[in-house]
């Protein structure tokens, strides 16, 4: 896409429904756009129709998108707002006779339709009001005849250069005339979205490709009202697991929800825009000011991308544990207290237990919601054990007296320090003539209540030996009620 300045882009998302993953692409590439050629990234909200747009959906979207970083310039524009505009231009295409009134009513056209459908056709309006004569059209006015305003569309083709797809041409006899103003005297979509690009100066619209049909319409628009139409470019769908278009029958679409369930808006921002884009080399962990350095719309793929949740987890993994320990902390913090396992503020005893924590389980986490049940094993003792882990490693014989003697030996220990509490089970092991594994399970299990957690030496320092202690007697005493 060729670099004009200013650069002025817009995302213009109807408040009808919550911000979903599709919108939040396109809103980033948008701003990525326009961060990278130092323009503006405008914010439109399309809210003309009035039955379905709320002031809760409108706050959702504003609010998903400060939550990804993407600020917006300049003040917000409200589509329902400029309808006396766009009923202007509608009025200003009728005056120039680029447009006309139709007369016929829906009746009569469901009828051609249908009749079209049954003879194996696509419908398209024959234009049968387009040649009326102006006294048909003053008497079918004084009889009140309810009636719309149709585009006059042009014959030819419509030809215009995509940022993304390359050329695209369309011949004019497969776009209708096309209604511009409905029967209530409200301007339609097409209409009201050129019209408020041309006012708000907007030089590129990046959306999705599903608007690739409306473009014509609108590019023919713009040409009639004799304005320099701005460059398109239109990105490919999202695609679940299933390559079927991502909704909500593949489980979360909304970023909000995605927010909800532990994910960081930096690692959300980063993969993003690695759907259908990539800066051209290996990378795959970019920061912001890394993607706004290397966005081009021009490295846009034509071709549609799988949304992969596995895959943002990894990536929203890698950005927690790039995280200081500070700055994990305030993160799960919040979930901790909801989960009961910490009050707020923290006393100094929990702050010093939590850094001791958090450096074991950060490498674990895949969102920050993780936490709560990572460590819930370390302020309380386990509730249940895993029954498979409990099969493996305490329901075979000599585990009881080996447990015994892990008990006895942890007992006397002189000093509780990960190099002691390794050292001597290993010669315990060592003494049984058994492999350290037949000691270290037992323990991992007993203390956690799991068959996996972070290194356990590290593990028992943390909880102390009075805790690891009660523990493996609570275990015995499991292992002997269940055998």
């Amino acid at each position: 896409m060729e670099k004009k300045s200013p650069v002025r882009v817009r995302f213009a998302p109807s408040p009808t429904g919550w911000l979903h993953i599709g919108g939040a692409r396109t809103a980033l590439f948008n701003w990525l756009f326009a961060r990278h050629h130092g323009g503006q990234f405008l914010l439109r909200i399309e809210d003309t129709d009035r039955a379905r747009s709320n002031a809760e959906m409108t706050q959702g979207i504003l609010d998903s998108l400060s939550w990804l970083g993407l600020d917006w310039d300049e003040e917000i524009v409200y589509q329902a707002q400029g309808i006396d505009r766009h009923k202007s231009v509608a009025a200003a295409l009728l005056d120039d006779g680029k447009a006309y009134r139709c007369f016929c009513t829906p009746e009569s056209l469901q009828a051609k339709r249908e009749a079209a459908e049954k003879a194996g056709g696509g419908y398209v309006y024959d234009g049968a009001c387009r040649g009326l004569s102006q006294v048909e059209i003053d008497t079918n006015l004084a009889k009140g005849q309810p009636f719309t305003v149709r585009f006059k569309t042009p014959v030819g083709e419509t030809v215009f250069d995509d940022a993304v797809r390359g050329t695209v041409t369309v011949q004019n006899s497969e776009i209708d005339d096309f209604i511009i103003l409905r029967s209530n005297g409200t301007p339609v979509y097409q209409v009201a979205v050129v019209v408020d690009d041309h006012d708000m100066g907007i030089t590129h619209v990046i959306r999705g490709d599903d608007h690739l049909s409306n473009t014509p319409k609108q590019i023919l628009i713009y040409r009639a009202m004799g304005w320099a139409e701005p460059q398109f470019g239109h990105v490919p769908m999202i695609l679940g697991p299933d390559k079927k278009r991502l909704s909500k029958r593949h489980g979360a679409t909304a970023v909000g929800e995605y927010e909800a369930a532990g994910f960081m808006p930096e690692a959300l921002v980063n993969y993003l825009a690695l759907l259908s884009w990539s800066p051209g080399d290996d990378r795959e962990i970019l920061s912001q000011a890394d993607l706004v350095e290397a966005f081009s719309i021009e490295k846009v793929s034509k071709n549609a991308s799988v949304f992969d949740e596995t895959k943002l987890k990894w990536m929203n993994g890698q950005y927690l544990y790039a995280l200081s320990d500070n700055e994990l902390m305030a993160r799960v913090l919040p979930g901790m207290e909801a989960a009961g396992l910490l009050s707020l503020p923290l006393s100094g005893e929990s702050e010093a237990l939590m850094h001791q924590i958090l450096p074991l389980l950060k490498e674990r986490m895949k969102r920050v919601t993780d936490f709560p049940e990572l460590s819930a094993y370390f302020f309380n003792d386990p509730a249940e054990y895993e029954e498979k882990a409990a099969k493996k490693h305490w329901l075979k014989e000599g585990v009881t007296e080996r447990m015994e003697a892990i008990v006895a030996l942890y007992e006397g220990l002189d000093t509780w320090t990960e190099a002691s509490l390794e050292t001597s089970l290993r010669q315990l092991a060592e003494s049984l003539d058994v492999g350290a594994g037949k000691l270290i399970h037992p323990i991992r299990l007993a203390t956690t209540g799991r068959g996996n957690s972070p290194g356990l030496f590290e593990l028992l320092t943390v909880l102390g030996r009075e805790t690891v202690l009660r523990r493996l007697r609570t275990g015995l005493e499991w292992i002997a009620s269940n055998r």
